[in-house]
């Protein structure tokens, strides 16, 4: 996001833009990447919520916060757009807090990855991450990425 200083994520937080809500899709590629057509928006303080629940220790992924919003409201699926976005000011809003912080940084992309649209980026996030007893491991060589090692054996379920 740009122009991190000068938003207030705290109020972006809390407008619900309307949500929750629901839409049907009728476009067939994209029924059938996403296993329907009932598709559901949630507001950017569920995934803060949902991301406080993570304990230390622990990551989820963006997917798997989508998959338990869907399965919570009889979806087919959660939008794509919208999650990361969310997930992004949820982060940032707590960066902006003295208090009451989320810990954000549990919060990892597909297949594990860091998310270097967090607040100071991904080394900001693997710090945080290996003093708590992850490891992160590098991968790529002109595109280098950052993936917590074998993040499947400590995926926190929600349920």
């Amino acid at each position: 996001m740009a122009d991190e200083d000068r938003k207030d994520f705290n109020a972006m937080l809390q407008d619900s833009k309307d949500m929750p809500k629901y839409q049907t899709i009728t476009d067939q590629k994209s029924i059938e990447k996403y296993g329907g057509s009932r598709m559901y928006f949630a507001p950017p303080m569920d995934y803060d919520r949902v991301m406080r629940q993570v304990p230390c220790g622990k990551v989820v992924t963006v997917g798997e916060i989508r998959e338990y919003f869907a399965r919570k409201s009889g979806a087919d699926f959660t939008e794509p757009i919208t999650a990361g976005i969310f997930v992004s000011i949820a982060a940032w809003a707590s960066h902006q807090r003295k208090e009451d912080k989320t810990p954000y940084w549990r919060t990892l992309k597909a297949n594990g990855e860091l998310n270097p649209k967090y607040p100071g980026g991904v080394e900001a996030q693997k710090e945080k991450l290996e003093a708590e007893g992850h490891t992160v491991v590098r991968k790529g060589r002109t595109n280098i990425r950052y993936y917590v090692k074998d993040y499947g054996k400590v995926l926190y379920i929600l349920s």
